[in-house]
């Protein structure tokens, strides 16, 4: 009897032993299952955005890890953080340059070809130009693309500059119009994005798309950063940057 009861429970504990591989086995194969079905861009849908609050840099300086340029006639430009009723911010403060000009920063530790970017910007200032945008694929202070709203003119606008002059490009289905008539952008906060996927550029201003450019002038990585013209005093908040590469 007792060789018997022995002879059951090893069966009983072999038996629990087989379930358990199963279950793991079965567990397994579908987790590999579930990797499979992937689809193959997940990790770019999931690839983390770089934000800038401003809120950790001094205030008074250019933080360190950007750099500010000069396009055009001009010789100057002072990009600093300030205060703005006890909210940091990137300001361009310069206000003595000339029409054809260009006030120029740039992140120094990223370089992409593909992104989609995002910023609040408050045009503060300004008799020639007033609000601002962004610069991507920027090789050097003469070559990049830019898009800038400004409330003066209540346009959005698309450019190239190539060996430092600055072209409106045209936009799909509509060619060479200036850019965008758009809704009194007036004193306050606007917020203007981009997406950049290989020669296709799409602009939206407050939430809406505004329209398409395509160009193929500049087609490789540069730095991205964010642009004003002539003596345009403005504030740019909240820039967030997602490589998409």
């Amino acid at each position: 009897m007792k060789t018997l009861s022995m002879i059951i429970l090893s069966l009983i504990f072999l038996t629990g032993c087989g379930q358990a591989k199963a279950k793991k086995e079965s567990a397994e194969n579908n987790k590999k299952a579930e990797v499979k079905e992937q689809p193959a861009n997940a990790t770019l849908s999931q690839a983390p955005t770089k934000t800038f609050d401003f809120e950790n840099y001094e205030t008074g300086k250019l933080p360190s890890d950007w750099s500010q340029y000069a396009t055009g006639k001009g010789q100057t430009t002072d990009w600093k953080i300030v205060d703005d009723n006890g909210n940091k911010v990137l300001a361009q403060l310069s206000k003595k340059n000339p029409s054809y000009h260009f006030n120029d920063v740039v992140y120094n530790d990223l370089e992409a070809k593909n992104v989609e970017l995002k910023v609040k910007i408050k045009g503060v200032a300004g008799h020639e130009d007033q609000g601002g945008g962004f610069i991507w694929r920027f090789t050097d202070k003469d070559n990049y693309y830019v898009v800038r709203e400004n409330p003066l003119e209540d346009n959005v606008v698309l450019y190239k500059v190539e060996n430092g002059k600055r072209s409106d490009l045209p936009l799909l289905g509509k060619g060479r119009t200036y850019g965008v008539d758009v809704p009194k952008l007036g004193s306050g906060w606007n917020t203007l994005e981009l997406k950049v996927k290989d020669d296709l550029f799409t602009v939206y201003l407050n939430g809406k798309e505004l329209f398409k450019v395509k160009d193929t002038t500049f087609t490789g990585k540069g730095k991205v950063g964010l642009w004003t013209k002539a003596d345009a005093q403005s504030y740019f908040d909240d820039y967030e940057i997602l490589v998409t590469d």
